[in-house]
């Protein structure tokens, strides 16, 4: 950098290109990661003196997201786009769109929804540029988390990491997608796929600590879940025999009297059935009924895991996301589920782990 502002000093006095040479020194200076005030003046007067001149348009609004000024950078990004279509303006303002500050839920929703729209944009100008797809992923993802979890709109988000690393090599060498991966694969319970991209994200940067924390955050959490199943929370026989043996179908609570009103909206006639008897999957017009015999939680809270049983078989885990603030489950609770999805899990990484378990994750 300091050479090559030494060799910008050479022009300083030529008042031909003099918005081109102020742009240069500003992008040179602009280069490192911290705020660099000199840089944020010379860019500004370049695009003062040439406003066409999109690449200081660019390095000006970068300036300002470095300052924290989200709302400058914004405007220098949406600046850039009206004056000449660019898909580093486009990739900028994605990513900028996602942390401006937001009056309302509905806002920071629509402002994700419009990163989305910017990032395909980009991916539109230049199918082959890597850093495109990696960003429109993030989009993706932040519209999954941000929209009500729809599992379409992590496949896509899934897709567009995929095609990061299919057309430009060295985004597989990003430790933030990898990170960012492995974020989507544990809470879709992939957890094999989540453990890996962990890791590889800490073989990347292992100057670097949350991709470490991260997946020894979720080792601890499958190795105590396994633990806990398989002790049934540890819940003493005579305790849990008594737990088991007060259980009744009034119990059931909305689906005693065997309907449901389904996800379509339409009610759905339910059976009761053991855990044991239930299949992979969506169990359409089952509902189960069990004890709630531990809780397990983590720091990040989600999801709310506890563990179930009735009076036959092992004891399940249950899986709970989107839960309203407040709510929970004690040892001793009944707790029944209408149309539960199960889902077999057995999870082994780097020849430390092995985690067999069933779940029945709700919505």
């Amino acid at each position: 950098m300091e050479k090559t502002l030494q060799q910008m000093g050479e022009i300083d006095g030529c008042s031909q290109g003099r918005a081109w040479a102020l742009m240069l020194k500003g992008k040179a200076l602009n280069i490192t990661p911290d705020y660099n005030p000199q840089a944020e003046e010379l860019l500004a007067k370049a695009v003062k003196l040439d406003p066409e001149l999109v690449e200081a348009w660019n390095q000006l609004g970068e300036a300002y997201w470095k300052k924290g000024d989200i709302t400058a950078a914004h405007t220098c990004f949406s600046g850039a786009l009206g004056h000449r279509k660019n898909k580093v303006s486009l990739q900028n303002l994605s990513m900028v769109l996602r942390q401006l500050r937001a009056k309302s839920t509905e806002q920071h929703a629509q402002n994700v929804m419009d990163s989305v729209r910017q990032a395909k944009l980009a991916v539109q100008m230049d199918v082959r540029d890597g850093r495109s797809w990696y960003i429109l992923g993030n989009a993706y993802l932040s519209l999954f988390f941000n929209t009500g979890q729809n599992p379409s709109i992590s496949q896509q988000a899934l897709s567009a990491y995929a095609q990061a690393e299919k057309v430009d090599p060295t985004a597989s060498c990003n430790p933030d997608l990898h990170l960012n991966r492995a974020t989507l694969h544990k809470y879709e319970e992939n957890y094999t796929e989540a453990l890996e991209g962990f890791s590889r994200a800490t073989a990347l940067d292992p100057a670097w600590p949350e991709p470490q924390q991260r997946q020894q955050q979720l080792l601890d959490f499958l190795e105590r879940l396994t633990s806990l199943l398989e002790n049934k929370g540890k819940v003493k026989v005579k305790k849990l025999q008594s737990m088991l043996g007060s259980l009744r179908p009034s119990h059931l609570g909305p689906c005693g009297d065997g309907w449901y009103q389904g996800s379509s909206g339409q009610k759905v006639a339910l059976e009761h059935r053991l855990l044991s008897a239930l299949q992979p999957g969506v169990n359409t017009g089952a509902v189960v009924l069990g004890r709630v015999v531990f809780s397990l939680t983590t720091d990040e809270k989600v999801p709310f895991t506890f563990g179930l049983v009735d009076s036959k078989g092992p004891c399940f885990a249950v899986t709970v996301y989107n839960m309203v603030q407040n709510w929970g489950v004690l040892i001793g609770d009944s707790v029944a589920i209408p149309e539960p999805h199960l889902r077999h899990h057995h999870v082994q990484h780097q020849g430390k782990v092995s985690v067999a378990r069933s779940s029945l994750p709700q919505a």
